[in-house]
């Protein structure tokens, strides 16, 4: 997987998707424009976080991008995710690299420059930069940081920054204009009533976002 596109990451949730299955809600999902897919089960059995992966990972195969596992190293190993993506009370940066090893994908969330900064040095591949607006998917994401914190973050690291926390359809080119890569959503896909829709909506507005701007 020699280039990413990283504008539409998806993040899974149960509780979002409602009644469908999440590989449904994944495949139209990316049929729709999601470019990158991150496996999110907080509560889920390792052994049902392991099948969920083995299905989704299918699914993301075939369509050629690639799959993120959140925390979980173990579960991203035994799927051969293409990576992981660890939050600052997760495990350290440096030893998730070590497991992983050089090849597959590190994320690293991150809500200050000195965090950003210290991740691009701990090896990250890329950056989750929020809760920008305010999300009502992760309660305990603290208070925004706002668009001037993302732009300060973005000057400060060399590495792709993908913007997340409250990211709608209204507010995603506000992200790219600040200079996020891209946006990492919840509840704008697989929240969405039609995730197909979502997702190529979003995947529009980011990228008439990104023509606006200066080569």
């Amino acid at each position: 997987m020699q280039s990413i596109d990283w504008s539409v990451y998806i993040i899974t949730d149960e509780r979002a998707a409602g009644q469908r299955s999440l590989p449904e809600v994944v495949s139209a999902a990316i049929q729709g424009g999601a470019t990158v897919v991150q496996l999110r089960a907080k509560t889920m059995t390792t052994r049902a976080m392991v099948e969920l992966g083995h299905a989704l990972h299918a699914i993301t195969r075939a369509a050629g991008i690639p799959l993120i596992v959140n925390d979980r190293i173990d579960v991203a190993l035994a799927i051969d995710a293409e990576g992981v993506h660890v939050g600052q009370d997760d495990m350290h940066a440096v030893l998730a690299r070590r497991l992983i090893g050089p090849e597959r994908i590190l994320g690293i969330s991150t809500a200050t420059v000195a965090q950003a900064q210290q991740a691009e040095r701990d090896g990250a591949d890329y950056l989750g930069v929020g809760d920008i607006f305010g999300t009502p998917s992760k309660p305990d994401a603290g208070p925004p940081i706002g668009l001037p914190r993302l732009a300060e973050i973005v000057r400060a690291v060399h590495i792709p920054i993908l913007a997340i926390g409250g990211i709608t359809l209204d507010n995603a080119a506000s992200v790219i204009e600040a200079g996020a890569i891209g946006v990492s959503v919840i509840s704008a896909v697989v929240g969405a009533a039609d995730p197909a829709v979502a997702a190529r909506q979003l995947r529009e507005r980011i990228a008439a976002a990104r023509s606006k701007q200066p080569v």
